[in-house]
């Protein structure tokens, strides 16, 4: 009876989740952007992992693709979510081995004097390190492992496009001392992230951005080595359409793309900048996953159900 109730509240509550969800912002530099109610996954993965705030706590589950069935789950101290990773939603945080999950404290305001993380075991979700780093950060990438993380500190309180990308060592909690930059253009980098894609090994992180009033450019880091390139869009300065451009990651090239039309193709090897010849999809492409089985309402009233079944218990299940 008293578990019937408990889904029953939970139905009723997840509107005011759903709702208050929009508020939470991750750790990108504006407010509004919330990936935890959709979750984070990779390919070859079979779970998706999603956070749910539950009062001052945060309810992270481990959900199977197919079907939606919750495997896993924990009520993590403290509040955490999900991380974006650029302003058209795209979600990271799981390594490309599927063991690891990294989460960020929600921001309230811009800049924060200190940013927090909490790095996790998908499997066991014991906590592998609680990292508080003074300043204000936002999350970027994991390594293919889960050894390194890689953010973006924020370097002027009034303008976050200006930044420095930075590797942080889980193993030793410390932050690597050199920023990571292209050695073949050492200028500062400045813009926004409007769009992300991966590779499908996970070891390289393909970031468009707008440029912060110059050209816009593609950032290719490579996480399992910690190296970067700066590839310069000439052709893309002055597009009032750049926000709404998306990455898809092929076999050979990183598609620029407006809706179907591509507009430019960067080749992975040599990073030359070509115009593509045919509207035809790369084979081996990816791109970022949009949807999936759940829509986020129905897995936040699941997940709230359960959420407030586990209140009383904080250790894993499955």
């Amino acid at each position: 009876m008293a578990r019937k109730l408990g889904v029953l509240i939970g139905i009723g509550v997840a509107v005011a989740v759903v709702a208050s969800g929009a508020a939470r912002a991750d750790g990108l530099p504006v407010l509004g952007i919330d990936d935890g109610s959709t979750g984070v996954t990779v390919p070859g993965s079979t779970y998706r992992f999603v956070t749910l705030p539950a009062n001052r706590d945060t309810l992270v589950t481990r959900v199977q693709r197919r079907g939606g069935r919750i495997a896993g789950a924990r009520l993590l101290p403290g509040k955490f979510t999900v991380p974006a990773v650029a302003y058209d939603g795209s979600a990271g945080g799981l390594s490309a081995d599927g063991r690891v999950l990294v989460l960020i404290e929600p921001r309230v305001s811009f800049p924060r004097r200190e940013t927090t993380f909490a790095v996790l075991a998908t499997r066991s979700f014991l906590l592998q390190r609680l990292a508080r780093l003074r300043g204000d950060f936002s999350f970027d990438a994991v390594s293919p492992t889960g050894d390194r993380l890689f953010l973006i500190q924020y370097l002027s309180p009034r303008d976050p496009t200006r930044y420095a990308v930075r590797a942080y060592d889980v193993r030793s909690g410390r932050l690597v001392r050199e920023p990571i930059v292209d050695p073949r253009d050492r200028e500062q980098m400045h813009g926004r992230p409007v769009s992300r894609a991966m590779s499908p090994d996970g070891r390289w992180a393909y970031t468009l951005y707008d440029g912060g009033g110059k050209a816009p450019f593609l950032h290719a880091l490579n996480t399992a080595r910690g190296t970067a390139r700066c590839i310069d869009l000439d052709t893309l300065a002055g597009d009032k359409y750049l926000w709404r451009l998306r990455l898809s990651v092929g076999a050979r090239s990183i598609v620029i793309r407006d809706g179907a039309e591509p507009e430019l193709a960067v080749d992975r090897t040599s990073f030359a900048v070509t115009k593509p010849a045919s509207h035809s999809t790369p084979a081996g492409e990816t791109t970022p996953v949009w949807g999936w089985a759940l829509g986020a309402t129905a897995l936040t009233v699941l997940l709230t159900g359960a959420g407030l079944l586990l209140v009383r218990r904080r250790p894993a299940l499955g």
